[in-house]
């Protein structure tokens, strides 16, 4: 990097101590975030952390190589391992063939077949009025500002997705309020619920599985203030639960009770799915509507394109047919495993949701670094999640599982994770006792 510091914008406000602190000039509280951001990526890069580039010819969906060294990969989020399935090869080809590698048109003029298509087999799935669109984040760009009215108010939780975020960072330029409650604290949100009685909406913005931590949304208790106070509405994006859970795969909150009519639920393609694109359900045709000619996405940017469209619509097939199961089946035995075994070995993991996204907490950057090299030493690639994807001082490493991993891939390292634990810590200058407390987890009780 040679010095420069890389600088990027987050919604996440450092909570910096120690060295990196004494490294970041009393400037403005923004400019000192964003060199904080500089700061970290500098050390990330050079560790071969991050933005690395596998030399693979090809991908078989369990290894990659980097610098010479095949590792286990631990960092993809393509939880049911579809990505090699022959149909979805074979639709995206077929739709490459009969459309071309791109359509440019918006779909304010004209839509491909498959886009049709593709909209009529999600609303199978979902049974509920659907829109296709580019991307999750680009879907939430659209929705949030059209559904939200100047006379609402919006109620983040602190680990709401990004993308989430960013479009509700539209809504305070026309100064409706947002306010931040912590991470499924229920109490805290029917206070604020209260506090906006005026409001004509109040909008709960949450994950249905949080991309993070892989906790899961507490749906029956949302649901409980939705049926208590007439004028709350969930928005929820449940990108990472889509596919590998629930009735033909639709998702975690769906998994764990009916679609409410005032839940507005927005997932996507990327993970599970196979394939790309953002999915938003409507409680009806109208609001749908609203949406479709309003968004702004939906005019102005590129559609999903035919590659993708054909994969997508080979991906719904199968999660129309019984085969799905079969593959959930699969999914959650890899699931259990991997949660016994972390349970075992006294790992400080942050959920025991039965999710494929598993998060060990790890506390200072420092202690990150050290397990993230000293895995790819041992062959294992895992993904660190550092500042500004959670606090500064709540590190950790993201490690999903897939269906790409034999049982043997995940008893290694979760194995690995404990014998390397004890010098991460010590590289980091921390104790478990303080783990614990930064994420306010339960220590284990000693046999």
């Amino acid at each position: 990097m040679n010095g420069t510091q890389l600088r990027m914008p987050s919604f996440v406000e450092p909570k910096t101590t120690g060295t990196m602190q004494t490294q970041v000039e009393a400037k403005s509280r923004h400019e000192q975030m964003l060199d904080t951001i500089g700061l970290i990526v500098d050390k990330l890069i050079p560790l071969g952390i991050t933005h690395q580039t596998p030399e693979d010819e090809y991908f078989d969906g369990r290894t990659v190589t980097i610098k010479g060294r095949e590792m286990v990969n631990f960092s993809s989020c393509s939880y049911l391992g579809l990505e090699h399935d022959d149909r979805l090869k074979a639709g995206a080809i077929d739709a490459i063939n009969r459309y071309g590698t791109y359509f440019s048109s918006s779909r304010a003029y004209l839509t491909t077949k498959h886009y049709v298509e593709l909209e009529e087999l999600l609303g199978q799935i979902f049974g509920k009025p659907i829109i296709l669109g580019t991307s999750t984040m680009l879907s939430h760009i659209s929705n949030i500002p059209v559904l939200v009215s100047d006379q609402d108010a919006v109620i983040l939780d602190h680990s709401v997705h990004a993308s989430i975020a960013t479009a509700a960072d539209m809504l305070r330029a026309r100064r409706i309020p947002v306010e931040v409650v912590r991470h499924s604290n229920m109490d805290m949100l029917e206070d604020k619920i209260r506090k906006h009685s005026n409001a004509k909406k109040v909008w709960y913005f949450a994950d249905g599985v949080y991309s993070m931590h892989g906790d899961v949304l507490p749906v029956r208790e949302v649901y409980d203030l939705m049926d208590r106070y007439d004028n709350f509405y969930l928005y929820a994006d449940d990108v990472h639960g889509m596919g590998w859970t629930g009735k033909h795969g639709a998702g975690a909150v769906r998994a764990l009770a009916p679609h409410h009519p005032k839940m507005y639920l927005v997932t996507g393609l990327s993970k599970s799915f196979a394939a790309f694109g953002g999915v938003t359900v409507f409680p009806d045709e109208e609001l749908k509507n609203a949406v479709k000619y309003f968004g702004k996405t939906h005019t102005f940017c590129a559609p999903v394109q035919p590659p993708n469209l054909g994969a997508a619509v080979a991906s719904a097939k199968l999660h129309l047919s019984d085969e799905i199961y079969t593959l959930h089946a699969r999914l959650q035995q890899k699931i259990r495993l991997f949660k016994s075994l972390a349970k075992l070995y006294d790992l400080p993991l942050y959920s025991e949701a039965m999710t494929p996204v598993n998060f060990i907490c790890l506390g200072k950057p420092e202690t990150g670094y050290y397990m993230v090299r000293e895995l790819m030493n041992r062959g294992f690639y895992t993904s660190i999640s550092c500042y500004p994807s959670v606090p500064y001082n709540n590190t950790g490493i993201r490690v999903p599982v897939t269906l790409h991993h034999t049982d043997e891939d995940i008893e290694q390292v979760i194995k690995n994770i404990a014998e390397i634990l004890p010098a991460a810590l010590s590289a980091g200058g921390t104790r478990m006792k303080d783990i614990y407390r930064a994420f306010k987890l339960n220590p284990p009780v000693a046999a």
